[in-house]
């Protein structure tokens, strides 16, 4: 099966077919392939009864090809009498039934109907070399005689390049003459043109254009086949010109990527389809380093399904470490798309073969070697598939990563990111069936983590009467991954969670085991008209948490909205919080700028600010006090310190973990104003 490319590069599409036709000259014309590469698509739709009209024959060996395997019928014409001339001296004895004619193809002189085939291998593409008026006007004529030539039913096979020009032409022209079009990428012609100039980077790929003459049509009919794969039909000629320029962008890019190194420069992306398939099956992420004594030149590493999302192959940081370990030269990163079904990892490297050896370097001759984390494709079962309407359609999906099985929600608006993530036990009773569970000590996201440490600060330090409990207010629930786990951890923690999305309160009660008592409630609102209302009332948190995501991820924050981070709304948080309360928030700003911003309106409201960067995410925790003791970096490391082995402390001593979840030399080391 073979596998439509569609890249998200741009390029100069001009510049490099003038720099294609330079270079080769008059032998550009030997790149439309001969009768072995053409063969499929010439028995596809003609046969040995047609009479075939040649257009424009040359010296080409085609016809004689053809004239061997049995179709007899064949008119050559030519406009240049040296070329018939010497067509008919060598012919005439071993072919004496086919015609050679010097004729003009734009003024014929054939009666109507004559043939039943008219084809072209290149006379289209030399005829209209550029889009001059003039020119558009010659190629209007060749199409008007070769229709008024042509019999209803019977077909203009034509072989091309199709540059850009020339398909908005065929585009506007044939349907309009009721001519059924159907355009095939030509694989044969385009792999022997490389198996024979395998030094030569600069090609491009080779097309058949059929057109079939109806006496009407109530309707167009446009199609496009990927090789010998099933013919895809289109509505608009807007989506033909699509699919034959995705298959030209990326056979440019592939060039691209063979002539020159790209180290240095951003990945190329790279998605591969089936054809008639709009959602890709695999995507490709190619990187380059410098070369380099010792590395290897070329490698492909297949990401199993579910672990695209880790930091490791979703991010282009990641996938550069990610090359440094590989050690290759090239690296060619392949992820698995959900809602695909793959069978062994064997098979993935059968059908991504061709595509895989298209990215190489020029003059690549060892082969390839396929690197990946295990010996299969991975696992991934969709649990459910569902919509809100705040964020759209969602899946739930277990995984298998590392010998752990993790629950997933995404968002397939960002489906490259987990929104939340929990490890799934399975649990033996006595007597009963094997359970599922969901381990409540598992903190998938690490800035929750230290959030939690944040909690533990403003729940016991700063309130250290142990029987009393402590009001924290979480904005953003999620999956409740969390919450479940403060609530779990911190016995004397009575936790309020807003959401304002009502479907995510049922995943997180159906799928991720959040349950709700005296200590834990979640209220359906609007966090900032929340946040607003507890102000209005007076009523206090111990501590504040704001890990909310915004929906628009054109912005450089995408954590939290910036309408959570408005001056009104940070007054509002620091009445609640009172003199000895903390408010948290998770930060994952990739504009430096805006970072800034929000930083500065967090220093106008609170006399004390704390940061903790995390390593390998962009993810940042603000820490924010009215109390004026934390107005240096060392209060807070002395008490994020305590807090620190505190929350260890808890985790083992409510089993939900034996080692401590915490490393907090480490932690401490980065805590900044």
């Amino acid at each position: 099966m073979n596998l439509l490319p569609k890249t998200r590069e741009e390029f100069a599409q001009t510049d490099y077919w003038n720099e294609f036709f330079k270079k080769r000259g008059e032998k550009a014309f030997e790149w439309y392939g001969e009768y072995l590469e053409l063969c499929d698509q010439i028995h596809k739709y003609i046969k040995p009864v047609d009479k075939i009209l040649m257009l424009g024959c040359g010296n080409s060996k085609l016809s004689m090809d053809m004239y061997d395997t049995g179709f007899r019928e064949i008119t050559n014409i030519d406009i240049s009498p040296v070329a018939v001339k010497k067509m008919l001296d060598l012919n005439a004895k071993s072919r004496p039934d086919m015609k050679f004619l010097q004729m003009d193809a734009t003024a014929m002189t054939f009666p109507d109907e004559s043939f039943s085939v008219a084809l072209d291998k290149g006379t289209l593409d030399a005829l209209f070399a550029d889009d001059a008026p003039q020119t558009r006007l010659v190629v209007e004529n060749y199409f008007k005689e070769i229709l008024r030539t042509m019999r209803n039913g019977g077909r203009y096979v034509g072989i091309s390049l199709l540059q850009e020009h020339i398909l908005t032409f065929l585009l506007e022209f044939l349907p309009k003459h009721n001519c059924m079009l159907r355009i095939v990428h030509c694989l044969g012609v385009e792999q022997a043109n490389k198996e024979k100039n395998a030094d030569d980077a600069l090609t491009l790929p080779v097309f058949v254009i059929v057109a079939t003459k109806f006496k009407s049509l109530p309707m167009p009919i446009l199609e496009f086949g990927f090789g010998n794969d099933k013919m895809q039909r289109f509505a608009t000629t807007s989506e033909l010109n699509s699919a034959v320029s995705s298959v030209q962008k990326a056979a440019l890019v592939c060039n691209g990527l063979a002539r020159s190194n790209i180290a240095g420069h951003n990945e190329v992306i790279m998605d591969l389809h089936r054809p008639s398939e709009q959602t890709p099956r695999y995507t490709i992420h190619i990187l380059d380093k410098p070369p380099a004594r010792g590395l290897g030149k070329y490698a492909a590493f297949i990401v199993p399904q579910g672990r695209e999302v880790e930091w490791l192959f979703a991010t282009p940081v990641g996938r550069k470490k990610l090359q440094d370990s590989a050690n290759f030269q090239r690296l060619a990163v392949v992820t698995l798309h959900r809602d695909q079904v793959y069978s062994t990892l064997d098979e993935v490297k059968v059908e991504l073969a061709d595509s895989i050896k298209n990215l190489s370097p020029a003059g690549l001759s060892e082969q390839i070697p396929y690197l990946s984390l295990g010996s299969d494709v991975g696992k991934r079962e969709t649990l459910i598939c569902g919509f809100s309407k705040i964020s759209g359609d969602f899946r739930i999906e277990e995984v298998e990563a590392n010998g752990k099985t993790l629950r997933r929600l995404i968002f397939l608006s960002n489906q490259f990111v987990v929104q939340s993530e929990a490890l799934v036990k399975t649990v033996k009773i006595k007597g009963k069936k094997e359970r599922k569970k969901i381990d409540f000590g598992y903190l998938a996201c690490q800035h929750h983590l230290y959030m939690s440490v944040g909690v533990q600060l403003a729940t016991t330090l700063q309130n250290p009467k142990k029987d009393v409990e402590k009001d924290v207010l979480v904005i953003g629930l999620g999956g409740g991954g969390l919450c479940s786990f403060l609530h779990s951890a911190l016995p004397n923690a009575r936790i309020t969670a807003v959401e304002i999305d009502p479907i995510m309160l049922e995943v997180a009660e159906q799928y991720f085991e959040l349950k709700q008592d005296q200590r834990f409630h979640v209220v359906i609102d609007d966090g900032l008209q929340f946040v607003e209302r507890c102000c209005n009332e007076d009523i206090h948190f111990d501590a504040v948490l704001f890990d909310v995501d915004s929906k628009d991820l054109s912005l450089g924050m995408s954590c939290p909205p910036q309408s959570f981070l408005a001056n009104k709304i940070l007054q509002h948080i620091k009445e609640i919080i009172g003199p000895k309360g903390l408010f948290m928030l998770n930060l994952v700003c990739r504009d430096e700028s805006l970072r800034a911003e929000a930083l500065d309106n967090l220093h106008k409201v609170f006399p004390a600010v704390c940061s903790y960067k995390l390593d390998e995410d962009i993810n940042e925790i603000i820490y924010c006090a009215n109390d004026e003791k934390y107005k240096t970096v060392e209060q807070w490391k002395k008490s994020m310190g305590t807090a620190g082995r505190g929350l260890n402390s808890a985790v083992k001593e409510t089993k939900l973990a034996s080692d401590d979840a915490l490393e907090v030399a480490e932690f401490l080391s980065e805590l900044k104003i």
